[in-house]
């Protein structure tokens, strides 16, 4: 991994008790009051952002999906402007649309997706913006099963095999976060998968400007469609 990642590591309601813990530990901070009955807001603090992303994530998984946000006043009012309440890093796999699982519209989600999660400068500067310019307070770092660049870089790591072209990037991200969890029991991918989460979840924590929002590390499941917090 280049010198410019490697930085020292720092920083729904009953929903999922493990969400919740997961986010006091983060932040010390409670959530705020709800609004008016039947009124919809864009979530203001990292703890209403969380309760929203697994709420949506729980109609996802039960096939109860509302696909708000999506009709022509949205449209209209999202023209010249954009609020979005949180921000998700996650992966390119075409099963793993933050929108779609989370169930939000438009506007609602700031969404950058790198295969296997895997920083660079370009992804630094894109969270950063979501954090300083649009001021959401939340990052969601979403890693997933069977991710395949895990199992790229697992596979480097097995075999010796040199990856060619760009793909050596990622397995040089990843490849610390496999070689972590090579002598753990059970699935080393799925071990990775977590790991590398986790790992790219204290980077940012460990950065300056993106201590104003909470960030947080995910699994998602292809299975069940439920989303996991990762402590």
């Amino acid at each position: 991994m280049p010198a410019s990642f490697r930085r020292p590591v720092h920083r729904r309601t009953a929903l999922t008790a493990t969400a919740a813990t997961a986010l006091a530990s983060a932040t010390g901070a409670a959530s705020a009051a709800p609004g008016p009955a039947g009124a919809t807001r864009r979530p203001r603090t990292a703890q209403e952002a969380l309760e929203a992303l697994m709420e949506g994530n729980r109609r996802w998984a039960e096939i109860h999906s509302r696909h708000p946000h999506e009709d022509r006043a949205r449209r209209r009012a999202l023209a010249h402007e954009q609020h979005p309440f949180a921000t998700v890093l996650s992966c390119v796999d075409s099963r793993v649309p933050p929108e779609l699982l989370f169930d939000q519209g438009l506007g609602d989600l700031l969404c950058v997706r790198t295969a296997g999660e895997v920083l660079d400068e370009a992804v630094l500067g894109s969270l950063q913006f979501g954090v300083e310019e649009l001021e959401t307070p939340l990052i969601l770092v979403l890693g997933h099963e069977r991710c395949g660049a895990v199992g790229a870089a697992i596979k480097q790591l097995r075999t010796g095999k040199p990856v060619t072209g760009h793909l050596a990037r990622l397995v040089e991200s990843i490849g610390p976060a496999a070689w972590a969890c090579r002598d753990l029991p059970g699935d080393w991918i799925d071990h990775t998968v977590a790991a590398h989460a986790r790992r790219m979840r204290d980077t940012l924590r460990a950065d300056s400007v993106f201590r104003p929002a909470t960030v947080l590390a995910a699994r998602f499941d292809l299975d069940t469609g439920r989303v996991r917090i990762l402590r």
